[in-house]
């Protein structure tokens, strides 16, 4: 039951969230007549508030309750939307988003860390492809709904997303509450072992782990991945992506909202069936599989602009492509990374690769911006199929390594609380 609230919180947090993500670049830039330069800077300075509280929020998990830690940053999250309500002028806009990245983000590695606690090791791959797919739900709606409620036309038309934002992080905190009180069973992550891990936290600081985290081969390949696989799709999921259709194909607005709908509804029918028919696919091979699947994704983008009476059609099903790949990325990087972890530093290890992912996506919108700014739409494409075939290429090499016996990784998956 308290895995059901897991995801059951994830889907409510981003229900709020996908209410402000599709319009909040258009209300800076257009609405409010603060420019491109500060809405883009708005996701940037998200992504950065992102980038710092993913390390501490990762840290704490591994050092006080993780229930707190999620609850605490979604308490953080919903101050940081509601900020917006009230935002007038372009310097408290950018600082109320960079406190919503903050609470957003630090609450990814603590919940995380209670998958890991809460679920057997054989579930866990299912768990967080059900909580992917919540969030990708809650994304959906959110989005749809308030379709019907915002006007971009108002200075006061995105109060209601920004209201609803924050109710959907505060609601999504006490439902972990719940979780996290009630008395469900014995975690099955909470053996015998749990307080040994407990006390290495402890006595690790910053720096140690750290040089614990990184001095694991297959960790430092698993950075690789991480960071060419956020590259590849999602540093351009929320700019660069819709910037290209409207600079270099010429399409509609509404064709940038449907193609994240198709996202969103792939990702909710294909999900489970991917997780049953890759069960036995090692996370390393399914992650070449999701490099893959996005290299091709960018050749068919640039194909629409090729075609310019297929592009708009091309462009959604671009999104429908990155979505079968997400599908796959979604429920095994979390638990490969953790089951990689040093004993007692779960949490931190999860935060510093949710830091990364984050920090590189946060390049993302600046990258895109000179190389369209400059009508280059050829070298954007050829920039990220470079990215993807980089990601295939890491996770080749992390296969390897895990495939040598002295590099193999703890037997995590009945092990204390990590894979």
């Amino acid at each position: 039951m308290r895995t059901r609230l897991l995801i059951l919180a994830s889907a409510v947090a981003m229900l709020g969230w996908g209410t402000v993500l599709p319009y909040q670049y258009a209300y800076a830039a257009t609405t409010r007549g603060w420019g491109s330069l500060v809405a883009a800077a708005a996701s940037s300075l998200f992504s950065v508030g992102a980038l710092l509280a993913a390390p501490i929020g990762g840290r704490l998990a591994d050092r006080l309750s993780p229930v707190l830690v999620a609850v605490a940053s979604k308490v953080v999250a919903a101050a940081g939307a509601a900020s917006l309500v009230w935002a007038d002028s372009p310097t408290a806009f950018l600082v109320g988003m960079f406190v919503f990245g903050l609470g957003i983000t630090a609450a990814g590695p603590a919940q995380s860390v209670l998958v890991l606690r809460w679920v057997g090791g054989k579930d866990r791959r299912r768990v967080f492809a059900w909580q992917f797919t919540g969030q990708a739900l809650g994304m959906a709606v959110g989005a749809f709904a308030a379709g019907y409620v915002v006007d971009l036309d108002s200075h006061d038309g995105m109060w209601p997303a920004f209201v609803t934002a924050a109710a959907g992080f505060l609601l999504s905190g006490a439902l972990l509450v719940v979780a996290g009180l009630a008395r469900w069973g014995r975690e099955p992550g909470m053996g015998k072992d749990s307080e040994l891990v407990r006390d290495t936290t402890r006595t690790a600081g910053p720096r140690e782990a750290l040089r614990a985290v990184w001095s694991i081969p297959a960790l430092r390949w698993t950075a690789l991945v991480t960071v060419t696989l956020a590259l590849g799709f999602y540093a351009q999921f929320e700019s660069g992506l819709p910037a290209y259709a409207l600079t270099v194909l010429h399409v509609e607005e509404t064709t940038i909202g449907l193609a994240a709908a198709v996202n969103c509804v792939v990702i909710i029918a294909l999900q489970m069936l991917v997780v049953r028919l890759t069960a036995r696919r090692s996370g390393a091979a399914l992650l070449m599989g999701v490099g893959a699947i996005w290299t091709l994704s960018w050749l068919v983008l640039a194909a629409a602009s090729l075609a310019p009476e297929l592009s708009a059609v091309l462009f959604v099903t671009t999104f429908g492509i990155f979505a079968v790949g997400e599908t796959m990325y979604a429920p095994v990087l979390n638990p490969l990374t953790a089951s990689l972890a040093p004993s007692g530093l779960v949490g931190t290890t999860l935060g510093m690769f949710t830091a990364l992912q984050t920090g590189f996506s946060a390049v993302g919108p600046l990258v895109a911006g000179v190389i369209l700014g400059a009508g280059l739409g050829g070298l954007f494409i050829g920039v990220h199929v470079a990215i993807s075939l980089l990601a295939v290429f890491g996770a080749w090499r992390l296969r390897a390594v895990l495939k040598a016996p002295a590099a193999a990784p703890r037997p995590v998956e009945t092990a204390q609380l990590v894979a």
